[in-house]
């Protein structure tokens, strides 16, 4: 029984070495692939609104504009200018002939320039000598308050257009000014967003190419742990039907081992047990040996009716039962057999398939090594075949644009400043003439008395006439020269207007860019080496959809990139190298023959066992009552009337009833664990033949399994682990073509920069200053109409010298009279 108890200790501690086995056991560790990081992007950008136009002027001076011409752009006459390097006479005359609308309103501008100095001069000339209304008179009639209504209404309205003029002249300014000054800081913004976006790009392909680095070394190092991925892929596949057999078995280590501690501990009780059955079946055959002397001697009244009783006054001591020592043979055979053994032998080999897997791979696994690594090289000559010379170039020129503009900003600054100012001057003196105008309106009507004589007007009349002929003055000192700063600004904003912006917005600019010979170093497939002719225009359309750099420059002709990201081509090669390795498993018997006959005799045995009748006799002893012989005793013995007979019976009985005590205290404690081991040794014999037929038939159906399936598993498992390995190259492959072609250098900023450099030069700058020449016109043209009026006007204010009487001629006839008749 100490070798049992041995077995099961060791058994025990099997069973916790196994469960920790795979904390024991190193494993190899792979970066974690995590999903692919997005690309680096430039800083936000957008297209400034058009927040410092020329308000509604625009459309009023867009509109005049494409009156004055009308034609279209000049792509060709401009091509022949630029081929021809000389201006022909035939070139000067179509340049005119495009240009007559502009040089219609130039001939014009300088006849006013012209025609209002001399004008003004003979004007005044003419009034210092007496005429044209220098004669300080005025002829009174019938309709000159009329006139004089008439003139002061024509001549407000006309101050109305002439200060509505002035007015569009100050918020052109303005906004020209502010147009001056935030496009400074969008320039400088816009250069910096195409700097950073010129600089991202190269970043951009670097993280492609660092993902490709990352996927690469990520199956590397699967490969080089293949005989723990793929060792593990196939226990997997394995463990399915093996594992319920191994639990089955281990669940039958326990039964035999739990069965084996209950026989010991059953063999250990009875033994004590017949100990103490012995010294008790002793001590009761000496009392009833001394009974049955009392009971046969002659003075003994009554004694021979208690002789049957004392005949069954014994106990059954035998607990023996065959079929138990049987029963131990068994269990000590399937201990003996040593279950945990071979669940340790089958853990071992299931265990050792990682490293089998790794031995028999190893020569394989420095092939694909190479094969990989040609992947990461193709991948990265991605990079050196991309034109990186032609983006350096280009940041290179954005950063000389960028100091050129620093140094340079505040003399843009002091030039506004000096423009703003001269502007400013400009308005003021239309104002001037507009003021001098509304005082001559204000103080005229107020001081005039219509019926007053001419020569005695009031002053505050003859002050609004005064004021009203220094507007007239005015304006003929200033007109021309504002007309020399309408003339400058009308031809050169007018002409930037129609040969830039427009063509510029509706993209003919990029048209007549991308025509050869304009620009002759603007070659872009040249550049980039394309055999595609790659166009301004075609860029340009391309960002603003916000495609990307590999559409936009077809970079597909420099590029194989479908070659160099060709997974497939390496996956054939890889599998080879892997089924060369050829992995086999050896074939593992889980149990043999020998130790299923002997779980087959346990199981019989067990069965065999008649547990109930041990517990019968077990029960039958404890019902053993010497005290109620005892108790019979006393009786005989108070019968008696011999003193020693009686003495002896009451001794016997007391002997009796101290053997029962010694049965109460030693006997039946035993008997109760006795019972107790063995009730629980029949409950676990009786789940032994359904535990060894389920150990049999699912260590059967393992056993098939791993002997019919086996091969299959692994190279099923084999080739599913190079496919997931591929399979990652795979999806890198696509994502990182999508990548390329998709999302690297996206252009839409470079549009955006476009787009704002329009925005800045034609929104900003030339609507404002066509919107100022085009008000400072406005207001030369009503000056002609003012002036006029204004004279005519100021001679109804003005105190005359000379008086004109004014009479009032009504035929005045008699009333008639009737005649009356005398009665």
């Amino acid at each position: 029984m100490g070798a049992g108890v041995r077995r099961h200790k060791l058994g025990i501690l099997s069973l916790l070495l196994l469960s920790l086995w795979p904390c024991m056991t190193a494993q190899p560790s792979c970066p974690v692939r995590a999903t692919p990081p997005e690309l680096e992007m430039p800083g936000k950008w957008s297209v400034q609104p058009n927040s410092a136009d020329g308000g509604f002027m625009s459309s009023i001076v867009h509109s005049f504009l494409k009156s004055v011409q009308s034609n279209p752009f000049p792509k060709d006459l401009i091509i022949k200018i630029v081929n021809s390097g000389t201006a022909t006479t035939e070139t000067i005359k179509e340049v005119l002939r495009y240009e007559a609308g502009f040089l219609v309103c130039v001939a014009i501008g300088i006849l006013y320039i012209i025609l209002m100095p001399l004008i003004g001069f003979c004007f005044a000339c003419c009034r210092c000598c007496g005429n044209c209304g220098g004669r300080m008179y005025q002829k009174q009639t019938n309709s000159i308050h009329c006139k004089r209504r008439v003139f002061y209404w024509a001549t407000l309205l006309i101050t109305v257009c002439i200060l509505a003029g002035n007015i569009c002249m100050f918020l052109s300014n303005t906004y020209t000014g502010e147009s001056v000054k935030t496009g400074v800081g969008e320039v400088s913004n816009t250069l910096e967003n195409l700097q950073s976006y010129i600089n991202t790009v190269p970043k951009q392909i670097d993280q492609v190419l660092n993902e490709s680095s990352v996927t690469v070394d990520e199956v590397t190092c699967h490969i080089n742990g293949s005989g723990h991925f793929l060792g593990k892929q196939i226990q997997n596949g394995l463990e399915g039907p093996l594992t319920p057999g191994l639990e089955s078995v281990r669940t039958m280590a326990q039964v035999v081992n739990s069965t084996s501690l209950l026989l010991v501990e059953l063999n250990r009780t009875q033994s004590q047990l017949q100990t103490e059955l012995g010294v008790l079946q002793a001590n009761l055959t000496s009392v009833r040996d001394r009974i049955n002397g009392t009971l046969h001697k002659t003075n003994c009244l009554g004694c021979d009716l208690f002789q049957s009783k004392l005949d069954r006054l014994s106990l059954d001591t035998n607990l023996n039962t065959p079929n138990l020592t049987e029963l131990q043979s068994a269990v000590d055979q399937a201990v003996n057999a040593d279950l945990n053994a071979q669940i340790k032998k089958v853990e071992d080999f299931f265990d050792s398939i990682p490293q089998r897997v790794t031995n028999e791979t190893r020569g394989s696994v420095q092939g694909i090594q190479q094969q990989l690594q040609n992947i990461k090289s193709q991948v990265s000559q991605v990079a050196t075949d991309l034109p990186y010379e032609t983006l350096t170039d280009i940041s290179s020129t954005l950063s000389d644009v960028q100091t050129s503009i620093s140094t340079n900003v505040h003399h843009a600054k002091s030039a506004e400043q000096i423009r703003w100012i001269v502007a400013l001057v400009l308005c003021c003196l239309i104002l001037l003439v507009v003021v001098c105008n509304l005082l001559g309106l204000l103080l005229g009507p107020p001081g005039l008395k219509p019926k007053d004589d001419p020569t005695d007007r009031s002053s505050t009349a003859n002050c609004g006439g005064l004021f009203l002929m220094a507007g007239v003055g005015f304006s003929f000192l200033f007109s021309w020269i504002f007309m020399i700063v309408v003339l400058i600004l009308f031809v050169v904003g007018g002409n930037v207007y129609t040969l830039v912006c427009v063509p510029w917005r509706t993209g003919e600019l990029f048209q007549f860019i991308d025509t050869p010979g304009v620009i002759p170093e603007l070659q872009l497939s040249q550049s980039l080496g394309l055999k595609t002719n790659l166009t301004i225009t075609g860029v340009y359309n391309d960002c603003h959809k916000n495609e990307s750099l590999w559409n936009t420059l077809h970079l597909a002709e420099i590029v194989n990139l479908n070659d160099f990201l060709n997974i497939s081509k390496y996956t054939a090669q890889v599998q080879q190298d892997f089924e060369k390795s050829q992995i086999s498993l050896p074939n593992i018997t889980l149990l043999s023959s020998g130790i299923q006959n002997q779980l087959r005799n346990f199981s019989t045995r067990a069965s065999s066992v008649n547990f109930s009748s041990i517990i019968q006799k077990i029960n039958t002893f404890s019902k053993t009552d010497l005290n109620l012989t005892a108790d019979e005793l006393d009786r005989l013995a108070n019968n008696q009337t011999n003193t020693t007979i009686k003495t002896e019976l009451q001794n016997e009985a007391n002997d009796l009833r101290f053997i029962q005590t010694q049965i109460n205290i030693t006997i039946n404690p035993l008997m109760e664990q006795l019972k107790s081991t063995v009730e629980r040794l029949s409950v676990q014999s009786s789940q032994v033949n359904g535990t060894v037929e389920d150990v049999l038939q699912k260590v059967s159906y393992a056993q098939d399994f791993l002997n019919n399936n086996t091969t299959q598993i692994v190279k099923s498992k084999t080739r599913e682990f190079i496919d997931s390995q591929m399979g990652i190259l795979t999806k890198f492959a696509e994502w990182a073509n999508y990548t390329i072609t998709e999302q690297v250098g996206r252009c839409g900023l470079v549009a955006a920069a476009v787009d704002t450099a329009e925005n800045l030069v034609c929104t900003k700058l030339v609507d404002s200053v066509n919107a100022f020449w085009f008000s400072l016109g406005w207001c030369m043209v009503f000056l002609i109409p003012s002036i006029i009026f204004s004279v005519k006007l100021a001679k109804f204010y003005r105190r005359m010298k000379h008086t004109d009487v004014y009479e009032n001629r009504i035929m005045m006839h008699p009333i008639p009279r009737a005649n009356m008749k005398s009665y």
